[in-house]
């Protein structure tokens, strides 16, 4: 039975729009068309779409699905390439974990201490640059540190 982009929308939990881009990116193949120019589908394309949604649940992005619907494309199974995508998503995703956890205790360190009163004059960009910079910092503090 042939969908309609609308239906296969409906079944696959996708808009309409975002099945058309999956065309025009190359992840969906070019549907047949009907007399009157509409795109027809066939159940393949749902499975396809679950499979993309899928891999984007995992974390990866549309080029790297794209590259392992192109092996599934070729008859070949994508499974040692989905692995080695998978481990590579896992590193970066672990490097974003430890450079969200040192900002983290950067501004914790930015807000432990209590700042004292508002900024006195006649110096207060000195009184500011004291809040934000590393006491280990020269001053001026360097811009890969403290800040």
């Amino acid at each position: 039975m042939a969908l309609t982009v609308s239906a296969l929308a409906d079944q696959a939990g996708l808009s309409a729009d975002t099945i058309r881009y999956y065309e025009r990116v190359g992840l969906l193949p070019e549907p047949a068309r009907s007399a009157a120019g509409y795109r027809l589908y066939d159940q393949d394309a749902v499975a396809r779409l679950r499979l993309i949604r899928g891999a984007q649940r995992a974390g990866l992005r549309l080029r790297e699905i794209g590259e392992l619907l192109q092996v599934a494309d070729q008859g070949l199974c994508p499974c040692g390439h989905t692995e080695t995508l998978l481990r590579e998503r896992l590193a970066e995703v672990r490097a974003e974990l430890d450079r969200l956890r040192s900002l983290e205790a950067e501004l914790t360190r930015l807000l432990a201490p209590e700042p004292g009163p508002v900024c006195p004059e006649p110096q207060p960009v000195a009184a500011a640059a004291a809040w934000w910079c590393a006491p280990e910092c020269a001053d001026p503090c360097p811009p890969s540190e403290g800040r």
